[in-house]
C-alpha cells in the first residue's frame, strides 16, 4: 500500500509514517517544514520505502502527482497551536482550509482513501462532557481568533463528508484530543512538552490560567494506532471518530505531576489568559473524549498512563539536552 502524509514531518505526522513504514508500505511525505522539522523524520530518510518532498500542500500540480501516486492519503498538514493560532489567524484559515479543499478535490478524481486529521477544539465551549461526535458545536464570537482554528477544522470537515455524500470519495475524520509524545515541542502553546521542559530545566512550570481546565492526554503512539485501524475499517468511510484518551486531569494538577515525575524542585507560576495569549481570551474548561465509536469501529481504546506518557517526553527532552550540550562542547 502506497501512503501519502501531508505534514509528514511534524509531530504526529512523522511517527504515523514510521509506523507505516514498520508495516512495510511505501510512504510519501509531504511538508513545507513550517511546524514540522526535518530532524523528526532524519532516522527515517535511509529507508528505501519513504519519499520526502518538502513543499506546500499549496502546491495543486506537485499534490495531484502525488496523490494520484498512492493509495491513501492522510492529510495532517494544518496550522497548530493555540499561540500560532492566535499571531497568525490569515494562515491558519488559508492552510486549513485552502490545503483540505486541494487534497479532497485531487483525491476524489480517482476515489483515493482520503483520513481528515481534525480536533477537539471543534466542540468549543459546548459543557456537555464527555463530548459524543454527533454534540453540537458552541464556538465563541468572530472577533476572538482563536475561534478561527476550530472554525477552519468544523468547515474541513463539512467539505470531507459532502464529498464523501456527494462524490462519494471515501472519507475518515478523526478529532484528535491532545495528542503527545516524543518530538512533540512546546513552541506554538503546547502544554505538556513545555511543562516537562520548563520542569528538566528548573525553570518556572507555567499554568496559564487558574489551572483548574482539564484536558485528557493520549500517547501519540495509540494515536497512529487508531487513526491505522480507522483507516482499514470500510464502516468508518464517512464518519467522525474521536481519537485519544479519556483520563481527566486538570492543568494544575498536570504541573504537579509532571514536577513530581521528573523530580524538578520548579516552582509553579500561573499566568493570567490576557498575558499568555490575549486580551480576552477564552478557553475550554473540560475537554473529554467519548471514545465509544472509535472502541466499536475499531476494537482499540488508548490506554497509555499519563506516567509512561510523562516519562516518554522527558525522556525525548533529556536527550535533546544532551546532544546539545555535547554539539557545543
Amino acid at each position: 500500500m502506497g501512503s501519502l502524509i501531508t505534514g509528514g514531518a511534524g509531530f504526529i505526522g512523522s511517527h504515523l509514517a514510521e509506523a507505516l513504514l514498520a508495516r512495510g508500505c511505501q510512504v510519501t511525505i509531504l511538508d513545507d517544514l513550517s511546524t514540522g522539522s526535518v530532524e523528526n523524520i532524519r532516522h527515517l530518510r535511509n529507508d528505501p520505502l519513504i519519499h520526502c518532498v518538502f513543499e506546500s500542500v499549496m502546491n495543486r500540480s506537485l499534490l495531484a502527482e502525488l496523490v494520484d501516486e498512492t493509495d491513501v492519503v492522510f492529510h495532517l498538514a494544518a496550522a497548530v497551536g493555540v499561540r500560532r493560532i492566535i499571531e497568525s489567524p490569515v494562515q491558519t484559515i488559508e492552510t486549513n482550509v485552502r490545503g483540505t479543499e486541494l487534497v479532497l478535490e485531487l483525491a476524489a478524481k480517482k476515489k483515493k482513501l482520503v483520513f481528515l486529521a481534525s480536533t477537539s477544539e471543534v466542540y468549543g465551549k459546548n459543557a456537555k462532557v464527555p463530548f459524543r461526535e454527533d454534540d453540537d458545536i458552541v464556538l465563541g464570537p468572530t472577533t476572538k481568533s482563536r475561534w478561527s482554528y476550530a472554525t477552519s477544522k468544523a468547515l474541513d470537515e463539512f467539505l470531507a463528508l459532502s464529498y464523501w455524500k456527494e462524490k462519494r470519495l471515501p472519507v475518515v475524520i478523526g478529532r484528535l484530543f491532545n495528542t503527545v509524545g516524543p518530538r512533540q515541542t512546546g513552541r506554538y502553546g503546547m502544554v505538556l512538552p513545555t511543562f516537562v521542559a520548563q520542569a528538566l530545566q528548573g525553570e518556572p512550570i507555567t499554568v496559564f490560567g487558574t489551572g483548574r481546565q482539564s484536558r485528557c492526554f493520549g500517547h501519540v503512539a495509540d494515536a497512529v494506532e487508531a487513526i491505522l485501524r480507522l483507516v482499514s475499517t470500510d464502516r468508518a468511510v464517512g464518519e467522525v471518530v474521536n481519537i485519544g484518551n479519556d483520563q481527566e486531569i486538570t492543568v494544575e494538577q498536570l504541573a504537579h505531576f509532571v514536577k513530581a515525575r521528573t523530580r524538578s524542585a520548579s516552582p509553579i507560576d500561573f499566568v493570567p489568559y490576557d498575558r499568555a495569549y490575549e486580551p480576552g481570551f477564552e478557553d475550554m474548561p473540560r475537554r473529554v473524549p467519548c471514545l465509544s465509536k472509535l472502541v466499536g469501529l475499531s476494537g482499540f481504546r488508548p490506554s497509555t498512563p499519563l506516567s509512561v506518557i510523562v516519562d516518554d517526553v522527558a525522556a525525548y527532552h533529556a536527550g535533546r539536552r544532551q546532544l546539545v550540550s555535547a554539539a557545543h562542547a
